[in-house]
């Protein structure tokens, strides 16, 4: 694969990763009702959670989206991962059952991945440069 695809596609999926998780953050960072109701009434979760979660997918979007930070970079994916994995993780154990929704919350990874994906095959070939 070619140099500049590889950075293209690292960018429309780093974009399109992060585009998803600040869409996701808002609700936690204003903490309305439709993010009470999910978090709190529905998964459990104290409300005082329910912003910090907001900042930290914010944040997180935000790093992956500066060139260079590699450290930084490393933890804002892993922890965008966590807060994904939770929230499957927390629905199924609340539902006891596999919620078809469940398959959408499961499309956010793609993005992700591939955007971790792209990232890590755009280092090396800056490490060769």
């Amino acid at each position: 694969m070619q140099p500049k695809t590889i950075n293209i596609l690292y960018w429309v999926f780093t974009i399109l990763f992060a585009a998803l998780m600040i869409f996701s953050s808002y609700g936690s960072l204003i903490v309305n009702d439709d993010a009470k109701k999910l978090i709190h009434d529905y998964l459990g979760f104290p409300v005082y959670f329910i912003p910090f979660t907001g900042v930290a997918k914010l944040i997180g979007s935000i790093v992956i989206l500066i060139p260079g930070l590699k450290t930084i970079k490393e933890w804002a994916y892993a922890g965008l991962f966590f807060d994904l994995i939770g929230a499957v993780y927390a629905s199924i154990a609340v539902s006891k059952t596999i919620d078809p929704m469940l398959g959408f919350m499961l499309v956010w990874f793609v993005p992700g991945i591939l955007s971790y994906i792209f990232w890590k095959k755009k280092m090396k070939l800056e490490l060769k440069a």
